[in-house]
């Protein structure tokens, strides 16, 4: 296409418009690249003169290319700091001649572009004040330039480990709260349980003392209980069958050992009378098998007593310092018929007074017979209350007792 360059041009149809002949006054270098109108749109009128708004503007002469995206006058001005180059580190023009030419006004000057001028491509349109791209003046199409804008502010150093300082100085504080909170109610607890406890150990103690008490009692009340057993078992390694001449009775050790040794015991007169009477002054201590020579030291022919001292040593009896009382459960021990270790049991039925020469007597109902004579009567304590010395004749249940008062304060040996 070879398309006039307007009116204001000045030229023949078909001349070169940069011939080495021609003027280049008011022409300051090559032609822009050719833009094709948009369809539909149309120049602007210019505002004096100019070209006809219906003519095209003429392409480029293939010898003469301009460079690529820079426009009419090259690299785009360098107050914005070069081409691809923009920050405050970027050097600046300094003013003067070297700044890009603007075509005055005039019959050969390029049009403006208008209003209704389109685009370029990739550029964004002009917009406010202040906000608009900067291009050439008089030459659409031309390089936009942004300005610089200025350095947004450096952010501030980040306050994170001072928040997170006092973040965890804080849940420090409320733990060491919560800490010693707890520790306080504990301590609490351990008062309210050790005052429970020395009270529960007080009640516990008082309680034990009770009991302790009562066992007392009870031991006591057992010991009253009338046990035979029990009373038997004690007796019966201090009960001996006495054997004096033909005749045989019992005899059990009572009291402490003889200051000359050996051991003493009592028994009825009657069992050693024949023995005593002849002259002699021997009998023998008989138990299981085992035989022991005892002496009669002295009798009491009134009260039917008679102290003997055996050689060896024996465990004595315990007297009753009090004397029986009617009722009171009693354990009878001897050798009946020559029987040794004969056990029978009853109650004290009587006591009876002295009458006719002979001395007072405890009534029984305990069965005693021949042999009998001379064994102890133990109550529930294990004590001797009195001396086996007779039975009723025809009768069942009656029996009788020397009380071993009357022997002790006769012998002296109790």
């Amino acid at each position: 296409m070879t398309a006039g360059y307007g009116s204001g041009d000045g030229r023949p149809a078909g001349a070169e418009p940069d011939d080495a002949s021609g003027s280049t006054a008011g022409r300051p270098g090559p032609l822009p690249p050719r833009i094709e109108p948009q369809p539909g749109s149309t120049w602007s009128t210019p505002p004096s003169g100019g070209t006809d708004p219906a003519r095209l503007v003429p392409a480029p002469r293939p010898e003469r290319p301009v460079p690529p995206n820079t426009g009419q006058w090259g690299p785009p001005p360098t107050q914005f700091g070069g081409a691809g180059h923009h920050g405050p580190g970027a050097p600046t023009a300094a003013p003067g001649p070297a700044a890009y030419p603007t075509a005055a006004p005039g019959p050969g000057a390029y049009p403006t572009a208008a209003p209704g001028f389109p685009g370029v491509a990739g550029y964004p349109p002009p917009g406010p004040a202040g906000t608009a791209p900067s291009t050439t003046a008089g030459y659409p199409g031309g390089p936009a330039h942004w300005p610089a804008s200025p350095p947004a502010d450096r952010p501030t150093r980040r306050r994170w480990p001072a928040v997170l300082a006092t973040v965890a100085v804080v849940v420090l504080a409320a733990v060491a709260g919560l800490q010693a909170y707890q520790l306080d109610r504990l301590g609490d607890r351990l008062t309210d349980t050790d005052r429970r406890l020395a009270q529960a150990q007080d009640g516990d103690l008082a309680r034990l003392d009770g009991l302790d008490k009562r066992a007392e009692t009870l031991e006591k009340q057992a010991g009253a209980a009338f046990n035979p057993e029990a009373v038997a078992s004690a007796v019966l390694p201090s009960v001996f069958r006495v054997r004096a001449g033909e005749f045989t009775g019992t005899a059990f050790a009572v009291g402490k050992p003889a200051s000359g040794g050996g051991t003493n015991l009592f028994t009825n007169f009657h069992v050693v009378e024949a023995v005593w009477d002849g002259g002699g002054r021997e009998v023998f201590l008989e138990r299981t098998s085992q035989r022991f020579p005892a002496t009669i030291v002295k009798v009491d022919k009134t009260n039917d007593v008679a102290h003997l001292r055996a050689s060896g040593k024996f465990s004595g009896l315990v007297t009753a310092p009090a004397a029986a009382k009617s009722g009171q459960q009693i354990v009878v021990v001897g050798a009946p018929l020559g029987l040794e270790d004969s056990v029978t049991t009853g109650v004290v039925s009587a006591l009876r007074p002295a009458q006719g020469g002979s001395g007072p007597a405890i009534q029984f109902d305990a069965p005693i017979n021949p042999g009998n004579s001379g064994g102890p009567v133990i109550n529930g304590s294990k004590e001797v209350v009195g001396i086996a010395t007779a039975k009723a004749r025809n009768a069942e249940g009656i029996g009788l007792a020397v009380p071993i008062k009357v022997a002790c304060d006769g012998f002296k040996i109790c």
